[in-house]
């Protein structure tokens, strides 16, 4: 492993910028955070040239980047999609699949499991996030209808026992038998979150109380204020803001969501509850123009522009291609957010919901060596994973 001297550097921790920062980083760890000068005799020098240093951003929703997806069923396609992220300061991700058939999703477990084995270049793979394909089918979004239905237990068992890689499972909490599956994964300590859902506010109380704990992708492909025999009654959007023990993700690329909601929800919510992600498909880090939402093999046709993925007819969005510097970028410069607040939703927020905030989220002696550094204008400079120079171009 690697002694790095970060020096010179504006250091953001949980509560405040030390200027002038250092911080020693030795056998994958970091060994010491201070002012100043400090010795470390026969470390590889890194000056920040008094740019931000701030802890690896934590992308825990993102279906790849680079031109790849990870439904395209290759081990490359994790990999090179973790290289792309680690260039925009991702040290670690949770890779995310798509509604499909089972035995799809059974082949995307075995190339995971092995590309997480030989994945040395990119950001680290935590775990995967199954994204369906227990959804409301009036709130797809993109998914493909045809493999939409309800759970069942003997077939989510049976995917559960195929792989302990699963660290979290999107649902519709208001289908048949979803509120057991949220007891059984919860149980089994996978995240439950609330995802492409028609639930009302009651459904998702009742979802609070059976282990679900998450919303994915706050307003997209979810309910709000609904109508039935002239009553209101509130959705999965209200619930956000009804219930203090709900996280919430949200897709902060200025065009999901915009700056308007941005910061309600940042004013609303607070920082300690929402995670920032990408959501980002296989057009993430590359120029506009026709792309392809899912597999090689079986995904949907997209265009690409304007910053978004849209589906051919451009009546709806098909996914977002920003990568984590960008989200962080939109919260500061478009929403207002302060720069400690967008990190902390692209650090230490994520890496305590996925529950790997006791070694990654913040700069911390003792904690994983998962370091960013990036410019005022939030463009990364450098990106150390576990002790390792990935991306330096100081």
């Amino acid at each position: 492993m690697e002694r790095i001297k970060i020096a010179n550097g504006r250091l953001i921790t949980p509560f405040r910028i030390i200027e002038n920062g250092t911080i020693l980083i030795e056998e994958g760890r970091i060994l010491k955070i201070g002012q100043g000068s400090i010795d470390f005799p026969g470390a590889q020098l890194i000056d920040a040239q008094n740019h931000f240093v701030s802890p690896g951003f934590i992308d825990m929703h993102t279906h790849g980047g680079g031109g790849h997806d990870f439904m395209d069923g290759t081990i490359d396609a994790f990999l090179e999609a973790a290289k792309i992220h680690a260039l925009h300061g991702t040290t670690a991700m949770v890779p995310t699949t798509l509604t499909v058939e089972t035995d799809d999703l059974l082949q995307t477990f075995s190339v995971y499991s092995q590309a997480k084995k030989s994945n040395s270049e990119g950001s680290l793979l935590l775990g995967l996030h199954l994204e369906g394909p227990y959804f409301s089918m009036n709130q797809r979004g993109a998914q493909d209808p045809r493999y939409i239905r309800v759970p069942k237990r003997k077939e989510y068992e049976t995917i559960l026992s195929y792989s302990p890689d699963i660290i979290r499972w999107s649902a519709a909490p208001e289908l048949d038998g979803a509120v057991e599956f949220g007891r059984i994964l919860s149980e089994k300590g996978i995240l439950a979150a609330i995802g492409h859902s028609d639930a009302t506010s009651e459904e998702v109380a009742e979802a609070l109380e059976n282990g679900f704990t998450h919303l994915t992708h706050l307003y997209s492909a979810m309910s709000g204020v609904t109508r039935k025999n002239a009553f209101r009654y509130a959705g999965v959007i209200e619930s956000a803001y009804l219930y203090d023990q709900l996280t919430v993700e949200i897709i902060a690329d200025g065009i999901h969501l915009p700056p308007s909601l941005l910061q309600l929800i940042y004013k609303q919510i607070g920082p300690a509850r929402i995670a920032l992600i990408t959501d980002s498909m296989r057009a993430a880090g590359l120029s506009s123009g026709e792309s392809i939402l899912g597999s090689l093999k079986d995904g949907l046709k997209v265009i690409v522009e304007d910053g978004v993925a849209k589906l051919p007819d451009r009546t709806a969005f098909a996914g977002s291609i920003a990568t984590a510097d960008r989200c962080v970028r939109t919260m500061v410069q478009q929403a207002g957010v302060p720069l400690l607040h967008a990190v902390q939703m692209m650090t230490s927020t994520p890496a305590r919901i996925c529950k790997v905030d006791r070694s990654k989220g913040t700069l911390t002696v003792g904690k994983d060596a998962d370091v960013v550094i990036f410019d005022e204008n939030i463009q990364v400079k450098t990106t150390i994973i576990n002790g390792r120079v990935i991306f330096n171009e100081l």
